[in-house]
């Protein structure tokens, strides 16, 4: 993972990353922005885009249709240079709160999370709390092997687009 510059919001605010239990994984991370301008990040299309997948990962996400709104979907589709197929993730919004609170399904396999994230500001900041629970300890142990390894390099990344630096 790339190191994050001294004295930079990314360096100053880190991110936690810890299993909560068997089938529960949190992060966490104070950004220096009002909630309403961080829950845009997340629910821009083309502000999400910008800063979701780890440039260290090598992929692209080529496509990203959010409808975000209770009952919404969204479908994200991401391609990388080592595999043939685009990789697809695709779920629906179980709730959305402006500037609060956002809830969706991951459907793409049935092992897939229940995902929140809170949005809660503070002077200013915004603390997120990324919560994800697993119909297993084997789906969850699976994710941290893949995608949660990457949560500090995506909150990072989304750390320089709400300081201006992307």
């Amino acid at each position: 993972m790339p190191k994050e510059k001294e004295g930079s919001p990314a360096a100053m605010n880190r991110t936690a990353v810890e299993r909560k239990s068997d089938r529960e994984l949190v992060a966490t991370r104070t950004f220096d922005a009002p909630a309403h301008v961080v829950f845009e990040a997340w629910s821009k299309p083309e502000l999400f885009k910008r800063w979701w997948i780890p440039k260290s990962a090598g992929m692209s996400l080529v496509s990203c249709d959010m409808d975000i709104r209770t009952g919404g979907a969204y479908r994200l589709v991401f391609r990388h240079p080592a595999f043939d197929q685009p990789m697809t993730f695709f779920g629906t919004y179980r709730e959305v709160t402006p500037h609060k609170r956002l809830v969706w399904t991951n459907e793409e396999s049935d092992q897939g999370a229940v995902t929140t994230v809170t949005f809660e500001e503070r002077a200013g900041k915004t603390l997120v709390t990324l919560h994800e629970l697993y119909p297993t300890k084997a789906a969850r142990d699976e994710a941290i092997a893949g995608s949660a390894e990457g949560l500090p390099e995506q909150f990072a990344q989304l750390d320089e687009l709400l300081a201006g630096g992307e």
